[in-house]
């Protein structure tokens, strides 16, 4: 990934409207989401929803199919990953990194 690209990417999504949605599309899968379901889903209005769909795709975050009367859009997976190697790519000084543990609820930090 060009270091153009990926600032277009971290620029779309560096807003919380657009990265929840983004990862709601991420939540769906390939099959994506119609353009209503999302606003639902989100409690955003339609006006506002289409700005930022418009801003994911001009950035390749996101695609959109026409399905019948509704847009479906999905999440671009192929551009999300190329984005996270582009991000690793230099990780630990080309060291092997050791994996990040996670905490589950309950455990202590």
């Amino acid at each position: 990934m060009e270091t153009k690209s990926a600032l277009a990417a971290l620029s779309a999504l560096a807003h919380d409207s657009r990265l929840a949605v983004f990862r709601l599309l991420v939540q769906a899968g390939p099959a994506g989401l119609a353009a209503n379901r999302i606003a639902e889903s989100l409690a955003i209005a339609p006006s506002s929803l289409s700005f930022h769909l418009k801003e994911l795709s001009h950035a390749n975050m996101v695609s959109a199919t026409q399905n019948g009367r509704s847009i479906i859009y999905a999440a671009q997976f192929a551009t999300m990953n190329q984005l996270l190697a582009y991000l690793t790519e230099n990780c630990c000084g080309g060291n092997a990194c050791a994996p990040v543990q996670s905490v589950r609820c309950g455990d202590a930090a």
